[in-house]
């Protein structure tokens, strides 16, 4: 009888045990996320390259899930940084370019006053979860605003290398970053980021963690380790997609940073407890004179408003929950990362804050359907690299991009044009007349910004048929 009586009880009692202590380690999921600086969306082998080497990277996708349509939430860093970090478009930011952004004072445009810092009353990821009790820390490029507005003033605990700049002075020591003691004459930058990453990791270990880890690399200036270099300069094709050996010696080097991490979470005995995400924070760079990648397929690259500027790779690792080796192609953004961070530690955010973001944890988990109707860019700036003031939006496979100088639109379908070589804004009126007013409703929701008329515009001189200029009457 007495047996009966206990077997009941403890049968009921699990009946209230939370799901996670089912499916879950018995301690809460630390988090670490990996941000690469204009990384594109094939600069990894697991992506397609056959010239850089990436086999740690390969390894935490092979443990994890790959999503091959993740979007950054910007064409340039500092945007979808802010967008990471909050869950929030950077349109709702009003965080729109990079920081401090590029002026060109006789376009047609006038850019408007955005907001060149990500304000102190936003909620960050590490601000959500430290009432859970997580220790956090931002090791790397910022690129968020300058003194007063540094990761410290986010709620991250400790704030290793970041400020307002968007560059490293130099990626080898003496490294004259102002929030980041100097290491050893000759010392890597990107080998001192991970070094910290191990050593706060390695002191946390036994309480819950957030490390976020946006590595300087591998923006310009591009710059390897001289016998890596020497490695991929051998090994370089003249004609092929992927040939500069310098920038696949910086991305190596972020390949050996993700292995001695995750040597690092094994080595500690919490890997099967440590979610890892990885992703860039919009495409490759393409453009100037001796353009480090090419993002082939995809059409150009950073500070561009096609696929090449703002499709980017993203991995997941959650152990125990994501099935190894599974590939996603449902469209993601950067945005989501927060929501999902949150979801997975049981934490919720402020209720006055606003969350664009889905959480990705029916996707990777796929136990429910995910559900979102469209996602959405804005960037009403110029940049170098190409792109004039713009808004997108991707619904389906159809993705429509608005052009604000001239008020026209260009409409693709990305199943059947990865290039976007065909626009079929001018055979699909109806498609065009209903992904425009979804933009637009979008744009009144989260309050965007917009460029207006600038009354210092020139227009370029006309040219005649050889080129030159075409002489005043």
């Amino acid at each position: 009888m007495k047996k009966t009586l206990i077997a009941s009880v403890i049968a009921l009692c699990s009946m209230f045990i939370p799901a996670r202590a089912a499916s879950g380690p018995a301690k809460p999921w630390n988090f670490i996320v990996i941000l690469v600086d204009d990384l594109g969306w094939t600069d990894l082998s697991c992506m397609g390259s056959t010239f850089y080497e990436t086999p740690n990277i390969d390894r935490l996708a092979a443990q994890g899930m790959k999503f091959t349509q993740a979007y950054s939430a910007c064409t340039v860093c500092s945007p979808t940084r802010a967008s990471l970090l909050t869950g929030r478009y950077p349109a709702r930011l009003h965080v729109t370019d990079w920081i401090e952004g590029h002026v060109r004072p006789e376009a047609r445009l006038q850019v408007p006053d955005w907001t060149m810092r990500l304000p102190l009353e936003e909620q960050t990821i590490a601000e959500a979860l430290k009432p859970a009790g997580y220790a956090s820390v931002s090791i790397g490029k910022w690129h968020l605003g300058g003194p007063g507005f540094f990761p410290e003033q986010q709620g991250f605990d400790q704030n290793i290398g970041g400020y307002d700049r968007g560059q490293p002075p130099s990626y080898v020591a003496p490294y004259k970053i102002p929030t980041l003691a100097e290491g050893p004459p000759g010392e890597f930058l990107t080998d001192r980021e991970s070094a910290e990453a191990v050593k706060f990791i390695t002191a946390n270990r036994d309480r819950p963690f957030f490390v976020y880890l946006p590595h300087y690399a591998v923006h310009q200036p591009i710059a390897g380790k001289p016998e890596v270099v020497e490695r991929y300069r051998r090994k370089a094709g003249p004609d092929a997609p992927h040939r500069d050996p310098a920038y696949a010696a910086l991305i190596e080097s972020v390949d050996d940073s993700v292995g001695r991490i995750t040597r690092t979470l094994e080595s500690l005995g919490i890997a099967d407890r440590t979610v890892v995400v990885f992703t860039s924070d919009n495409g490759g760079l393409t453009s100037g004179r001796n353009p480090p990648t090419s993002n082939v397929p995809l059409r150009v690259g950073k500070g561009s408003a096609y696929e090449g500027g703002v499709r980017v790779p993203f991995i997941v690792r959650w152990p125990g929950q994501v099935a190894p080796g599974t590939t996603e192609s449902t469209p993601v953004i950067s945005p989501d990362i927060f929501p999902t961070l949150l979801e997975i530690a049981g934490v919720r955010p402020r209720r006055d804050h606003a969350i664009d973001g889905r959480s990705l944890v029916p996707l990777l988990k796929r136990k429910r359907v995910f559900t979102r109707d469209a996602i959405f860019w804005h960037y009403p700036h110029y940049h170098p690299g190409g792109a004039t003031p713009y808004g997108a939006v991707r619904s389906g496979d159809l993705k429509l991009i608005e052009f604000y100088e001239d008020d026209h639109v260009e409409l693709y379908d990305l199943r059947a044009d990865i290039g976007e070589k065909n626009d079929l804004a001018s055979v699909r009126p109806a498609d065009v007349r209903r992904l425009r007013k979804q933009l637009a409703d979008w744009r009144r929701s989260v309050g965007a910004q917009m460029p207006t008329p600038n009354p210092a515009y020139v227009s370029p001189p006309s040219r005649a048929p050889g080129g030159a200029p075409e002489a005043k009457p």
